[in-house]
């Protein structure tokens, strides 16, 4: 499959060596992965991915690669996408939003119902991007999903992830919210609240938490305990994310409210 767009962007799947080397590249150098560290996603499982009909995308400003997303078939007929990354350099032009649109097109012409994907819940740049943009639906809250990770965006602590799910079906994004209403279950000094049973609630994200984490990993930390408790815990509760805000909170309904 092969997309062509504005500003001389092109979106396509990659194969052979040699490309898959340049998203390699490419790849460590988003997550700032220096010698030593692991990198987002090895080269021989990208290498792996692309023979056996799983899904390795590039995005293209003309001749160079500017982005990429690796991903491979999973139950539910899902494509789930593992990793995606953009260059510091072309990030604002709407490349993520184009290798998501290209991978949601991909599993579609191969009759797959959804895109999924995991983001860590504390990037509020990512929560808006995928829930209010996309339009992408909260599955689940997962505790410490990968373990530990090392490297230039991850501190080495828990890494809890929401998994979502994005239909490939056409399905309008959320309406815009202000986020005005419900009871805040995590405030803006991470602190959870003892709110069990309201019908709307609502929790807040630090504004970056990647440069929080490296001038107070202390302050990151308690926000990411506290956005366990309540976020995670409203959704054992049975509670649903209905939208997330740009101001930065998550949205919650109780039951199957959206």
């Amino acid at each position: 499959m092969l997309w062509t767009m504005a500003e001389h962007l092109t979106i396509r799947s990659i194969h052979g060596t040699a490309a898959l080397e340049r998203a390699d590249r490419l790849l460590r150098e988003v997550w700032r992965t220096s010698r030593g560290e692991d990198p987002p996603i090895p080269l021989d499982l990208m290498c792996a991915f692309a023979h056996t009909g799983g899904y390795v995308g590039g995005a293209f400003l003309d001749d160079e690669l500017v982005g990429a997303a690796a991903g491979f078939l999973a139950a539910g007929r899902t494509l789930h996408s593992h990793v995606a990354g953009v260059s510091a350099l072309a990030r604002g032009r709407g490349v993520g939003r184009a290798l998501k649109d290209h991978q949601r097109a991909w599993a579609a012409e191969r009759g797959l119902d959804a895109v999924s994907w995991t983001f860590d819940p504390l990037v509020r740049r990512n929560a808006y991007f995928n829930l209010s943009r996309l339009g992408a639906r909260v599955g689940a809250y997962l505790p410490d999903f990968y373990g530990p990770m090392s490297d230039g965006i991850n501190d080495g602590g828990p890494s809890d992830r929401l998994f979502v799910t994005w239909p490939t079906q056409e399905s309008p994004a959320p309406a815009p919210v202000s986020g005005d209403e419900g009871i805040d279950v995590v405030t803006g000094t991470g602190v959870v609240c003892a709110a069990r049973n309201a019908p709307l609630l609502r929790c807040a994200t630090p504004p970056d938490v990647e440069s929080l984490r490296a001038a107070d990993p202390r302050a990151a930390r308690r926000w990411r305990e506290a956005l366990a408790e309540g976020l995670g815990g409203a959704l054992e509760r049975g509670y649903r994310v209905t939208g997330f805000t740009r101001s930065g909170w998550y949205l919650l309904a109780r039951g199957g409210a959206a």
